[in-house]
């Protein structure tokens, strides 16, 4: 069975005896902060690390137990029932069930292939007021479109307009296998940003060390939320990541995953291009995890899977990604835990199911 379903890195990539070394001796080194309750915002250490690489205060700095728990701070920190908040369309999904839980109503603004549709994007602020808005602006999930700087600059300046919170997250950004970095939206408009990402796909997701960082206001809310979520986070696995970077070792080993999912990226796009030229459009994403697929024509997503289980491939409810759950059309296609020979033997056997249906 070839899982086209979540976007898992390569058992491969884990650098497993170097983040054994690492947790040994941040056990040694700080064993009377890491063993003991300790801050609610996370080792100090990393968070002093990440503060001074974007001119922050360590206190605008909160880790934490993934990227995704951080949404939920955020949801239940700054969100009440019938709040409206934007997503780009499609979306990751499992950000989409965060905010309804907390009882957000989420619209989704048309994705282009140069990012969100800043037209559909205004008419949607001046329609519905929205709080704020949540935006992948690096190798998106699950589209693989990253937004151009332009597309940033102007929707910036629309967030400034109308006093609007964004939420972006870009746990894909270290992940560019070619072409040229692309300014952060919070580099635009720190004052109305939270940035957020993790190391779950540098290092490893079973470390669960997610970082969020924003206005002093907006940190101080997630803070007390996250205080009285877990009192203290694991701080092992966060002291495991800070002795990791401190050792020198992250830029080997964003080159070691460079190196290992560039090629599969090449790979996925060449058998689409070979496979499903007739059968759907995608985005040529330069990074990343994903590749998403708009099929041409009318299918039903429930079909789509069933069928592809049938022939040895699962896939994902593309519906899920669509605020509006309008998806059965899309496909998203993870590559980077998959050889290339599982790469080129899925996606042809998607190209049958498609034609099938």
């Amino acid at each position: 069975m070839i899982a086209f379903t979540r976007g898992v890195p390569a058992t491969e990539a884990f650098p497993v005896e170097a983040l054994g070394e690492c947790a040994a001796s941040a056990l040694t080194k700080y064993s009377s902060q890491i063993l003991q309750y300790g801050s609610f915002r996370g080792f100090g250490p990393l968070r002093e690390f990440i503060a001074a690489g974007h001119g922050l205060q360590p206190d605008q700095v909160l880790l934490s137990q993934g990227a995704l728990q951080i949404v939920d701070f955020v949801a239940r920190s700054l969100i009440t029932p019938g709040t409206t908040v934007l997503v780009e369309q499609p979306s990751y999904d499992r950000v989409i069930k965060v905010l309804r839980r907390a009882g957000a109503t989420v619209i989704g603004v048309p994705l282009q292939e140069d990012g969100m549709d800043l037209t559909a994007c205004e008419e949607l602020i001046r329609e519905h007021h929205p709080l704020m808005t949540y935006v992948i602006s690096d190798f998106q999930n699950p589209s693989g479109t990253t937004m151009s700087e332009t597309k940033r600059r102007a929707f910036a300046a629309l967030a400034e307009q109308y006093e609007l919170l964004v939420l972006e997250d870009v746990p894909y950004r270290r992940l560019r296998y070619a072409g040229d970095d692309v300014p952060t939206i919070q580099s635009m408009i720190p004052h109305r940003t939270i940035q957020l990402s993790s190391f779950s796909k540098l290092l490893s997701p079973g470390l669960r060390v997610g970082v969020a960082f924003g206005p002093q206001q907006y940190m101080d809310r997630l803070g007390k939320t996250a205080q009285d979520t877990y009192i203290t986070p694991a701080l092992l696995p966060q002291a495991t990541v800070f002795e990791f970077i401190d050792r020198g070792l992250l830029p080997a080993q964003i080159e070691k995953l460079h190196n290992l999912y560039g090629p599969r990226l090449s790979k996925l796009l060449a058998a689409l291009d070979t496979e499903m030229a007739d059968l759907g459009t995608w985005a040529r994403p330069e990074g990343g995890f994903f590749v998403g697929v708009t099929l041409s024509k009318s299918v039903k997503a429930e079909a789509l899977i069933a069928m592809g289980l049938a022939k040895g491939i699962q896939l994902t409810n593309g519906r899920d990604f669509f605020a509006d759950g309008r998806g059965d059309t899309f496909v998203r296609l993870p590559f980077c835990a998959l050889t290339t020979q599982e790469i080129d033997e899925g996606v042809r056997t998607l190209a049958q199911v498609v034609r099938s249906l």
